[in-house]
């Protein structure tokens, strides 16, 4: 009855196809940014991934291009989203080896605590890349999607900006200006044929966590169904960009099953 039912719903529902699409990913050598090259690459897609450090690339590299579906690519450079020569140095190396950019997955973060807790200069870094390098590499993206009048900005945000969990202030001041930015941006930009779609998730069992995270702790909290994976956040981002064009995701809030605010 219920295999019978179905073949009677006709719908053409036609999702988008990332093959071939050029997709730049910021922070695309650990954690989330990783997993998200790895699935769009598995689907055909043109990547280019960055981040700090040249091991990271260099491993990242290697895991992207094992599974990248014929005629997908997978590029990378080391570059620092707080430094503006090194986001347009990304950006035309985007354009020399990808063509220009259809999709920006805005991801590149560093974890923060509080004011009291933190120099200035440290404090400043972090707002540079998790604000200052988000808006900057919007610019650039835009620049060529709006030319041809067409492209998706996905920003990677943090339930952060509704908990505002104490002690980490910085953070929740980057990510909560990241909510802002993009709410805005899509308003001024959807008419211009560029979608804006906010991810945030819950906590995520990445390197973000810390510079040398407890592994069995993390794998043990996934368990317990009060963590996720970088997978679960690559496959939200997935699917928000292949809705049909007339879909726009506008606010994904993703967070573990158990987890209590």
């Amino acid at each position: 009855m219920a295999a019978a039912t179905l073949e009677k719903v006709n719908w053409k529902y036609g999702t988008e196809d990332v093959r071939g699409k050029s997709v730049i990913i910021t922070g695309g050598t650990t954690g989330i940014g990783r997993a998200i090259g790895l699935l769009l690459a598995a689907h055909g897609a043109k990547v280019l991934v960055f981040g700090r450090n040249q091991k990271d690339l260099d491993d990242a590299l290697n895991d992207i291009r094992s599974v990248a579906a014929d005629g997908g690519e997978v590029h990378g450079l080391t570059a620092d989203t707080s430094k503006q020569e090194d986001i347009e140095r990304v950006f035309r190396e985007a354009d020399s080896v990808l063509g220009g950019v259809d999709i920006l997955v805005n991801n590149a973060a560093l974890a923060a605590q509080g004011v009291t807790d933190m120099d200035y200069a440290d404090f400043e870094y972090v707002v540079r890349t998790n604000v200052v390098g988000y808006m900057a590499c919007a610019k650039q993206a835009l620049q060529r999607m709006m030319a041809k009048g067409r492209g998706h900005i996905v920003c990677v945000g943090s339930m952060s900006a509704d908990v505002k969990d104490k002690g980490s202030d910085v953070y929740v001041a980057t990510k909560t200006a990241i909510a802002g930015f993009c709410d805005s941006l899509r308003k001024q930009v959807n008419e211009k044929g560029v979608k804006v779609t906010l991810v945030e998730p819950g906590k995520v069992g990445t390197n973000l966590s810390g510079d040398d995270p407890d592994i069995q702790k993390q794998e043990q909290e996934i368990a317990e169904e009060k963590m996720l994976t970088s997978e679960d956040i690559a496959e939200c981002v997935f699917y928000c960009v292949t809705q049909p064009w007339r879909c726009e995701i506008v606010n994904v809030e993703i967070r573990p099953h158990k987890q209590i605010i």
